[in-house]
Order: C-alpha cells, then structure tokens, then sequence
C-alpha cells in the first residue's frame, strides 16, 4: 500500500496577514546560538551535524508541526501528515515498531523535555525561539534511546524589555484559517509572563470514490495555547510552561498499490479495481478515520548560578489521549481496517551542573529519571465473507456459510463483521547518570570524553477478549486471553561518547567524533511467545482463553550502534557564506523491527545488521544587499545484510540497502527583502525534494515511491512594527 504523503498537494493563491508588535529572535551577530551541549554556543562552534532554524523562519514558510522541520535538515527525511513518527528517518535510522512496548529512535524534546511516543510526541510549532535537529546517535546527550537522532525545539521565554507581542493570520484555498497570537508582559523587573495561542482549520485535498459524497480527507483543525511564566533575580532563574493542544485530523490514508502478487489474487477473486486518480483513494473505512489528540505538557526549568558552574533542575510531565484510525489495506474491500484508542501519563526530572568556560577543562555532569504509563486498545477489522473467499476460494469455497458446512458448522454473520482487539499496558521507568569533559590542549585543539549510564525497566501486559464473530481471532491477533499475560524486564548499557575539535584558522572548525547508540529493548503489542500457540486456526480452541502459565508478550532485544564522524564548519567571502559538512559512517545491529508471525499475529524482533555512510551539507549566502540563500543537501548509502526474515526468508535481499532511505535529497530557500519606506516588499522561494525510496527490502516495481519536488513561492510586503501581509502564490508538486 501507498500512504499519500503531505507533499502530494497542490496550493492555489492564499494570504497571510499579520499585526506585528515584536519579532522575536534568538541570535548572536549572525550566529545562531544553541544548546545541544547543555551550554550557550554558537553553531560554528559545536563539533556536532546540526542544523538551527530559527522562529522567524519557522512562522515565514508555515512549518505546521515538528516534523516539517525535516524539508529544511539534510539526512532527514519521512515527513507524513499524521501523528506518527515510524517514518521519520535520521540517516537511515527510523522507528519500524508502531506498538507501544518499544521507544522512538529519533527523539523529539521541547525546552529540554522528551516528547513522548506516537499520539504525544507531534504537536504544532508556534511562538517559537528556534529549533535543533542533530543528527546521529544522540543518547549521550538528550538519553531516551535518541539512537537515530534527536530533534530539540525551544519557545519563545518571556521577555523583561516591555510589552510586545503579535498576531498573524493564515488564510488560504480550501477554507484554510489558521492564527497565531502572543503576548509578553512584563510584571516587574524580575518576573514576566507570555501568552501565546495558535490554531485553524483547513479543507481536506483527498477524495475517496468509496464515498463520493463525503469531505475529502486530510482535514486538519488544531487549536493550541501556552502559559509562560519566567522569574529571573541574581543567580537564580525559574521557567514554568504550561501547554494544551487539541489536534483532529484524519489518520493515513492508503491507496493499494494496483500491482504485485497479493493485487492480482484480489482482482482474481473479487475482481477488485480502483476508482479516482493517484491522489485520491478509494476505502471502506471500515473503523472510519480519525488521528485526534489532546495532550498536556507541564514543564519546570530551575538554574542557579554556582559561581563558576550553574545547577539546573527540569522537571516535566505530560498527559495525554489519543484516537487514530485508518483503512490500511488501501481498497474498498474490508481487509484490514486499524484504529488505536490510547492514554499515557509521562513523568521526568533531570538534574545537571554546567562548568563556565574560563579554564582549559569544561565539564557538565547529571543524572535523570523517567515514569511513563500507557494503556492502548488496538483494533483490526475485516468483512467477514472478503476473509472466507480469499483464504478458501481456492478450494473451491465461496462464501463463509459454505466454509463453515463443510466442516458441520452453521454460519451466523455477526453485524459489525470480524473484529479482534487486543489491549497493552504498559508501565515503564528508568534513570540515567552522566558526565562529559572537554580538555583545550591549546588555543586551537581540544578533545572531549563523555560517558552515559542508562537503565530501563519494562513492565508490559498484553490481552485479547473474545470475538464475536464465528471466525474467531486467526487473522488479525490469534489468540484470546482469560488474564492480561504480563512480563517485567529491564535492559541497560555504558554509551560513551569521543570528540576531537581543532580550529586551523579564526572562522574554521573540524571536528570527528565517534559515538556509541543505545536503544532499549521492549515488547511487541500484537503477539506473544512461545509462537506456537498462535497456530492456529477456526474450529481450533487451543489459542483461547490463554493464561500466564500458556505465554507472555513477546519481548525483543535492544539495538545498538557505533557511528563516526567527521566534518567541517566555516565562513567564506568574509562572512557572507557559512558552510556546514559532514561525512559519517556507522555499524547497527539488531534492528528492532515488524516480521510476520507464525499466526495472526506481528512479531517485532531482532533482524539484520545495517552498514552506512553518507554526506550532508548546508550553506547559507548573503547575496548582495537583498538576497540570501540557503541549500542543504544529502547522500546515504546503506547496506543491509542476516534480514531474511524481511526478504520471504531468503537472501535475496543480503546487501540490499533500505528501501525507505532516498540516495539523494536536498533543500533550498532563495529569500529577498527590499527597504521601501518603513517597510520591506518580501519574497521567498523554497524547495525540497529527494529521490526514489521503496516499500521493503526486495524492492519490487510497484512498491517504489517516486522521486518528487515540492515547491513554495512566496511574495508580500510589510511595515517593521504595524502590519505584515504576505501572499502564497503557488505550491506544487512537481
């Protein structure tokens, strides 16, 4: 199946008109200043591949929510529309369990707090003071199994420089309205607070010939709001976040890829075709579509300066509900429709020390601590007589009433049609301690050593309750329990982590590193072990009622990583260009990843080691007195070999590299600003696009997803503190 990905959409003429007070910015001369190193410094000057795009940029060309923030960042590709992020790819590096017993591999943190799993982690940018996207294994630093890479984005802090604030608004083809508002103020010399508020709705851009009649999918309407609250007297600050989002929109949607075996058995069978063209589908939606989420964020920053080192204390929870559904099969037949109905509740508290800087040893140290419970109801239907005739017809069976006869049953259809469901809980902690220092052994070379411990335990309970329909549980999750069957486990691991940086001139700096990745083990949501009691078939009882003396969940291993990496950040033309390169080159073992089961069920389990390495670069251009541009671009290389399991149990596959992992992809934004007056007539061009990807390892014809280029142009004028008005002219596909 294909998912239709957001940049398969075509945008007409639309406008934004803001009323602007203060921009706010976070920037040192021309340097973006960050914190992936638990300090202030700037990009230049961080020995890691990193790319910094500041809240301007973010509001100017609408990047919605957090995973936009990959059209911009080199190495980084698998943006989708939805609230999962198992497409989200770091050099090659993604998520491929959906479940809920495993972690993200990429993490994603907001003002220093890890933004959860699929359902919690997805929430829209707005107000924004910058955004870090670093790339490679990243536990050492932001800890929570951040193996592929991490992704750190920071709001707007109040400000004591007086009242100022904005409010800009979206509007556009297909009903789109969005706004953003914000408001600092300052109550006293040592305390002020921020208000900020965004939200919108927009028209959808997909139809479905299953229901003409009916919206077209991909309707987003989200509406978000945050409290700011920071206290900042002498030595000792206090940074308090409070954070609601309310997110519907539609969940994936599918469309069969009309080729390969499994379609030509459905054409053979029921003669199936599809209505619309390639961006429309056609589904019955069995469990209709849904991807709603409301999430709450609380976060506390604490520091005090010590007096040559600071003390910092982060505190955060987070709650959150969540409903997703989806037609996976992607036809109109009810093959395997999914939907997910899930809470969780995500506690956290870290406390480091930062060193100043003054002598030629700098050093931070901390530890942290997580609790997480989440509870998620899983559910896969189908149309009963579609599960009789594909599975039997070849017997020469037609009908479940004829399947059933043969064997001296009688046949009941059960209205809702076949419906399994298993439920997970899962109740997780861990904690971390660490320690990094950076030696100068001269003005020009210094070298760094860090170490990180980290353990995570796993409590995790998986059930199914009985189904109504005569077929029973054996296509979807192959058993039934008479009690959640539970198991507890823990895994740990030593990371370090090594960093040589060496500046050959005043605006030069190289730097190779080679760091260890650590991912967790976990359970599989939809199977249990040992296997063979999920063989199983109607009329079979023996994977009924199944208790904790017959099987438990199934458990997998944790993956591991060593990455190297070398590269090189400078400014050329006296300034106007700074550049950003970088070569790496990693070893992964034991990708934690979806296998078919031996019944109904998915098996999440160890496969394969993976080899990679590849290129990235940026570049930003002051272009005279107007212009500036910006081009990232990447190439990756990956090799993939022990995947049998994913390749029909074969070696076809063996140095194959993955499917989903585009040889090429770039970015550019061309912007423009000309003085008239007290304002500016603005224009902007960006680009995004990468090549070819497939849906697995064998790579069939008709699993390839094309290359593609997306494209944005804008144009518009404005007054520096009265109003903006900017116009979209064109979005497109190309």
């Amino acid at each position: 199946m294909k998912r239709l990905s957001p940049q398969k959409r075509f945008l007409l003429t639309g406008c934004s008109v803001a009323a602007m007070l203060a921009a706010p910015a976070y920037a040192q001369g021309d340097e973006i200043i960050v914190t992936a190193q638990k300090r202030d410094e700037s990009i230049q000057d961080v020995p890691l591949a990193i790319t910094a795009l500041s809240g301007d940029f973010t509001r100017e060309v609408n990047l919605d929510d957090v995973k936009d923030l990959v059209k911009f960042t080199p190495g980084v590709t698998g943006n989708s529309s939805d609230s999962f992020i198992d497409t989200l790819s770091m050099r090659g590096i993604l998520t491929n369990d959906f479940g809920a017993g495993g972690d993200p591999s990429v993490g994603l943190f907001k003002n220093g707090l890890y933004q959860g799993r699929n359902g919690a982690v997805v929430t829209s940018l707005y107000d924004m003071e910058r955004a870090e996207v670093l790339r490679g294994p990243q536990g050492f630093l932001f800890g929570r199994n951040a193996i592929g890479g991490a992704i750190s984005v920071h709001t707007a802090r109040p400000s004591f420089d007086g009242v100022s604030g904005y409010v800009e608004a979206d509007v556009a083809e297909r009903d789109r309205l969005f706004g953003e508002a914000a408001l600092n103020v300052p109550l006293s010399d040592v305390f002020a607070v921020r208000f900020a508020l965004y939200g919108g709705h927009e028209g959808g851009y997909v139809d479905n010939a299953a229901y003409p009649n009916n919206d077209p999918l991909i309707e987003p309407e989200k509406y978000a709001g945050r409290f700011s609250a920071l206290y900042s007297d002498g030595p000792f600050e206090a940074f308090f976040t409070a954070e609601y989002e309310d997110r519907k929109q539609s969940g994936s949607v599918y469309r069969a890829t009309e080729g390969g075996p499994g379609w030509d058995n459905l054409v053979d069978i029921f003669g199936v075709s599809l209505g619309g063209d390639g961006r429309d589908i056609d589904s019955d939606l069995q469990l209709g579509e849904a991807d709603d989420s409301e999430i709450l964020s609380l976060g506390l920053q604490l520091t005090y300066d010590l007096g040559g080192a600071v003390l910092t204390s982060l505190t955060g929870f987070k709650d959150h509900d969540y409903v997703y559904a989806e037609d996976f099969d992607g036809t109109p037949l009810g093959i395997n429709a999914y939907a997910q109905d899930q809470e969780g509740k995500y506690f956290e508290q870290e406390v480091r020390v930062v060193s100043d800087t003054d002598g030629p040893l700098s050093w931070y140290a901390g530890a942290s601590y997580y609790k997480e419970e989440i509870d998620v109801l899983f559910t896969q239907a189908a149309d009963e007589e579609v599960m009789c005739q594909f599975y039997w017809s070849y017997y020469g069976i037609n009908s479940c009433s004829d399947y059933f006869a043969y064997y001296y049953y009688a046949f009941t259809p059960t209205p809702e049609g076949l419906v399994e469901s298993n439920a997970v809980r899962g109740r997780y902690h861990g904690w971390a301690a660490y320690v990094d220092a950076t030696l100068a052994l001269s003005e020009k070379f210094d070298i760094g050593v860090g170490i990180r411990y980290s353990k995570d335990v796993k409590k995790f309970a998986i059930s199914a309750p009985p189904v109504t329909s005569d077929l029973g549980p054996y296509f979807g999750v192959g058993f039934t329990t008479a009690e959640p069957l539970e198991d507890k486990q823990s895994w740990d691991a030593f990371t370090p982590r090594f960093i040589a940086r060496y500046y050959p001139a005043d605006d030069w700096m190289l730097f190779a590193s080679a760091t260890r990745g650590f991912k967790s083990g976990g359970f599989g949501s939809f199977f249990i072990s040992p296997s063979s009691v999920t063989y199983c078939g109607p009329f079979d009882t023996s994977c009924l009622g199944l208790t904790n003396a017959d099987a438990s969940p199934n458990s997998f291993d944790p993956e591991k990583v060593w990455s190297y990496e070398a590269g090189v950040k400078g400014k050329l033309f006296g300034g106007a260009t700074r550049l950003d390169a970088n070569v790496y080159y990693y070893q992964y073992k034991d990708l934690q990843v979806n296998v078919p089961g031996t019944g109904g069920g998915i098996l999440v389990d160890n496969v394969g080691d993976v080899k990679g390495w590849g290129f990235e670069a940026s570049t930003t251009t002051d272009i005279g007195e107007y212009f500036d541009l910006y081009v990232a671009g990447a190439y990756a290389d990956t090799d993939v070999t022990d995947a049998q399991p994913l390749c029909d149990g074969t070696l076809d596959c063996e140095g194959s590299s993955l499917g989903y992992v585009p040889k090429l992809s770039a970015s550019a934004s061309l912007n423009f600003s000309y003085p008239v007056g007290p304002g500016a007539i603005k224009a902007s061009a960006q680009a995004f696009g990468q090549t070819k990807t497939y849906g697995g390892l064998l790579k069939p014809a008709y699993s390839v997803n094309d290359a593609y280029m997306d494209l944005t142009l804008r144009a518009g004028c404005g007054l520096e503190r009265d109003w903006i008005c900017r116009e979209r002219h064109q979005r497109a596909l190309l």
